[in-house]
């Protein structure tokens, strides 16, 4: 009887997507195979029935994302994947159609309990993008661990794009690229005093000190992040010029500074904060003082802000703006922009070293973050890649002043 119910089910896919590139394998052998192309493709293995329960109880992206990160649906290549939802559009599927597939898949799946939500699933409580609610977000992001991220970083725990086309050849070259064209577009001048909003593991903050003289407060939501950041400015000999907070950037009251770098943060700050974000920024910069805000954006819009996968398991209330807004926060808040640069191809030649450095240290990734993070960061690296590559973001540094 399980038998017929999956063929029942897989006959009725095949009758809803009759133009399909893609394989789908069912944990009792029962196969779908593809209509298009060389009869290649990705395949997407479902390991059990809690496959299709996840998709059951929440139909769209948040189902299949919890399958996937559970382990009860695989795919064989997550890139084919990623250039399949790029390029495919199947045939609209009407209701009646969807009720006939939700019911076959019901009765594949049998009698059994729901299927418990992925251990690294988040479901943030609270205000949107109040305090306390920003810290759990963050923290969930980063606080997997500081080693996992070493897996995949450079040596300087950069934690942003780097610069590659400025003739950089390596990983390592074109973080330090960045780091140095940051400073040299905010004239960076020794004994400046310098805000380093979000200032993950330090590597900016170090630069800005050893290299250019500068006096440097750091701020991160992390505490696991800001003890590697000290530890990482000891090691600097650059302690007498660099203090790491764990602070939110709405609670900084000792202003002024001479200069504001905020390095990958405005993507968490999102619509409803970022005028409050460039006006605390304002107020905290000296009247002449420069500012390099440094975040991605959206390029299209008629997309939306992010995913529910994103919102769950990889940048919880995480919403890239568009350029023209953020321009418009700081433009309000009193800022004069002097400079904007794009660095579109840049990130997406960054993630491909990331991407490359993980995968050749799974299994270290594994035991540290466990196999459900391993596999969230996997898709998450990649569908970032994407959507550089797509059109569908880019990233900008916008460099302006306080008049």
């Amino acid at each position: 009887m399980a038998r017929s119910a999956t063929r029942s089910f897989t006959a009725e896919l095949a009758r809803a997507l009759p133009d399909r590139p893609f394989a789908v394998e069912l944990w009792d052998g029962t196969r779908l195979d593809p209509t298009t192309g060389d009869g290649g493709g990705p395949v997407f293995r479902l390991r059990g029935p809690d496959a299709l329960a996840h998709v059951l109880r929440a139909p769209g992206q948040l189902g299949v994302g919890r399958a996937y990160v559970s382990g009860a649906l695989e795919v064989d290549d997550l890139d084919a994947v990623l250039e399949l939802l790029n390029g495919w559009k199947p045939a609209p599927i009407d209701g009646r159609e969807q009720l006939r597939l939700g019911a076959l898949a019901a009765r594949a799946v049998g009698l059994r309990r729901p299927p418990r939500r992925p251990v690294s699933e988040l479901r943030p409580r609270g205000r949107r993008h109040s305090v306390e609610r920003d810290a759990r977000a963050v923290r969930h992001h980063y606080d997997v661990s500081n080693d996992f991220f070493a897996l995949f970083l450079d040596a300087s725990m950069t934690y942003s794009c780097a610069v590659f086309s400025r003739g950089a050849t390596t990983l390592e070259e074109a973080q330090h690229a960045k780091r140095e064209m940051v400073c040299t577009k905010l004239g960076l001048q020794p004994g400046e005093r310098v805000l380093d909003v979000g200032c993950g593991w330090g590597s900016f903050a170090i630069h800005a000190a050893r290299e250019h003289g500068a006096r440097v407060v750091g701020i991160t939501l992390s505490e696991p992040q800001a003890r590697l950041a000290r530890e990482r400015v000891a090691q600097a000999g650059v302690g007498d010029r660099v203090e790491i907070r764990v602070m939110d950037y709405r609670a900084i009251d000792d202003g002024p500074f001479d200069v504001i770098a905020s390095i990958g943060m405005v993507e968490h700050v999102g619509n409803v904060q970022i005028d409050a974000y460039a006006q605390q920024l304002h107020r905290l910069l000296r009247p002449g003082g420069r500012l390099l805000n440094h975040g991605i954006a959206r390029l299209r819009h008629t997309d939306p802000e992010a995913g529910p996968f994103s919102e769950r398991y990889v940048f919880p209330d995480a919403a890239p703006l568009h350029l023209s807004r953020v321009l418009h926060a700081l433009e309000r808040a009193g800022f004069e922009p002097h400079h904007v640069e794009d660095l579109r191809h840049d990130y997406a030649q960054t993630l491909s070293h990331w991407i490359a450095n993980l995968d050749g240290r799974l299994d270290e990734a594994v035991q540290l973050a466990g196999a459900e993070r391993v596999r969230v960061w996997r898709l998450y690296l990649r569908a970032a890649r994407n959507g550089f590559r797509s059109g569908f973001t880019s990233i900008f540094q916008v460099r302006a002043s306080r008049p």
